[in-house]
């Protein structure tokens, strides 16, 4: 595997060279959460994708297809259809009524320091659920790559660690973004080779691509078994198979428009109008990525067969026994450096929004009452907070084990911003009554239902589940919005409903909202 390790080691080479560039650039608060506000809509769309597309994309959902068929690539299209809502309710607004995080869109018009407290509180939650399913990913297969080097997957797991600090720390959202960009281009690259390589096998012909699909076989319990990938109910079993489905959907269209690493890209560019066309760049990309993992998926199902794949690191190694079986030990290299580097770029993304909200919501406007801090200060909690955040997610990530599967923790972490932060955003965007206690009601309410509901789920509960459904969505979304309702029922706020045209104002017009500076 010595062309795995080279090209590991070039990868890693390209980003600290990043790094190193960034933070010969990043000269104040406003250049390291929010790289200057000087990203274009190409640049920013591209990172918006490299930030979407994780290992959960392109190892657990080419897996969840290669082993449920036409039931794991309803994964796709619910990640796929989400951006339709960060397009036309979320990123306008979000850009012009904040500065660094989802909370300054909440404090705009509610008091800062309980709603602050809550939303760093869902932030930090969604970016460690997310985190740890980048983390299993890196693990799993650096430790399958590199073990002829002695290299475990406990040591995957810290070196991937150290090296997502390491950007965050010394490069701040500049080495992000451009880590992003660097990762798309190439996930994109590599992506669309395998997907040629796949169509290539079946002489180009879709008509014996979907016939292999709808007749692949596999053992069940030591009896060999044929099955249609093509029908579902591989995955979404009845009695309950639909509403797991529509829960799952649903947490992934509501929990894109919550997702703290998401929503922070769209500070980095100078207007609304940017942000508004760098999300149309990220569909048409995330939305020729999504087509490709049916490719990826089915083409490892029928090429590579799912009892090789689960013989060697099970699903999250499809993409790359298809690589292996299609292109050889060199094609299989550079597929898993992209993934690598899919996961390098991912977990960057997510600790700088959690460093980022923590630093700037809960030291600078919880702790210290919202008190002006000395930019060098807020930035300094930001790098000691990546430190901490790093740390739990490589300690979780060890604690799981390679055998999780990154497409479903990825989507528990949507489940979470779903019921959580997205409530509390749309009712703040477009509902004048809306208020404090709302907000953290809202917040409260489905954050822990979300929560709960995950840990008395058969995901967790292997026998004797007190809660029927894999995904909390259809459950804890309604009750997020039911908390903030109520909230906001229960008293009364004229200052916050006083602020409303003002805020309204602002999320559509741009009028006031913080501009590009340098």
């Amino acid at each position: 595997m010595a062309p795995a390790l080279w090209m590991f080691l070039f990868f890693i080479a390209v980003t600290l060279g990043i790094t190193y560039w960034a933070a010969q650039r990043s000269r104040d608060a406003n250049d390291f959460f929010a790289a200057g506000r000087r990203m274009t809509a190409w640049q920013n769309g591209i990172a918006v994708a490299g930030d979407y597309m994780s290992a959960a994309s392109f190892l657990g959902i080419a897996g969840i297809i290669a082993f449920q068929g036409y039931d794991g690539f309803m994964y796709s299209v619910g990640w796929l259809v989400a951006y339709l809502t960060v397009l036309l309710i979320v990123a306008e607004p979000l850009r012009n009524t904040g500065k660094y995080t989802m909370a300054d869109v909440l404090a705009y018009r509610l008091h800062p320091r309980p709603v602050r407290a809550m939303a760093a509180l869902s932030t930090l939650t969604v970016s460690t659920f997310y985190m740890i399913a980048q983390m299993v990913g890196a693990g799993a297969l650096v430790a399958l790559l590199l073990k002829d080097s002695g290299i475990t997957y406990h040591t995957a797991v810290i070196g991937v660690g150290i090296l997502m600090i390491t950007y965050v720390v010394f490069g701040g959202m500049l080495a992000t973004t451009w880590v992003q960009i660097v990762k798309a281009i190439l996930l994109m690259s590599g992506t669309l080779l395998l997907s040629v390589l796949v169509l290539a096998h079946f002489d180009f012909s879709l008509g014996k691509f979907f016939t292999a699909v709808g007749q692949v076989t596999y053992h069940e319990n030591g009896v060999p078994v044929t099955k249609d990938f093509l029908q579902p109910g591989l995955r979404f079993k009845p009695p309950y198979g639909a509403l797991d489905l529509i829960s799952l959907s649903l947490a992934l269209i509501f929990g894109t428009a919550g997702l703290p690493h998401i929503l922070v890209r769209f500070y980095t560019v100078p207007d609304a109008r940017t942000a508004r066309v760098s999300v149309v760049w990220a569909m048409a990309l995330i939305g020729s990525f999504y087509i490709m993992t049916t490719f990826l998926g089915f083409g490892a199902a029928t090429i590579v067969g799912r009892d090789t794949i689960a013989a060697n690191g099970g699903t999250n190694m499809s993409a790359p026994l298809l690589a292996q079986t299609l292109g050889g030990d060199l094609f299989f290299a550079f597929v898993a450096a992209i993934a690598f580097a899919t996961i390098l770029a991912v977990v960057a993304g997510l600790t700088i929004s959690a460093s980022t909200s923590f630093a700037h919501d809960f030291y600078t406007n919880v702790i210290h009452y919202g008190v002006e801090r000395d930019p060098a200060e807020e930035v300094f909690v930001a790098r000691v907070t990546a430190f901490v955040v790093g740390a739990v997610a490589i300690g979780i990530a060890i604690l799981l084990g390679p055998t999780a599967n990154v497409a479903f923790l990825v989507a528990l972490a949507f489940a979470v911003a779903a019921s959580a932060n997205f409530p509390v955003i749309i009712l703040s965007l477009f509902w004048k009554r809306f208020n404090t206690t709302g907000a953290v009601a809202g917040l409260g309410t489905g954050l822990v239902a979300a929560i709960v509901l995950i840990l008395i789920s058969p995901s967790i509960m292997k026998s004797g589940p007190l809660f029927p459904l894999e995904n909390p969505g259809i459950v804890s979304i309604p009750l997020g919005f039911l908390g903030a309702v109520i909230g906001t029922l229960l008293s009364r706020e004229p200052e916050a409903e006083a602020k409303f045209t003002e805020l309204l104002v602002r999320a559509n017009t741009g009028l006031g909202a913080e501009k590009a500076t340098g």
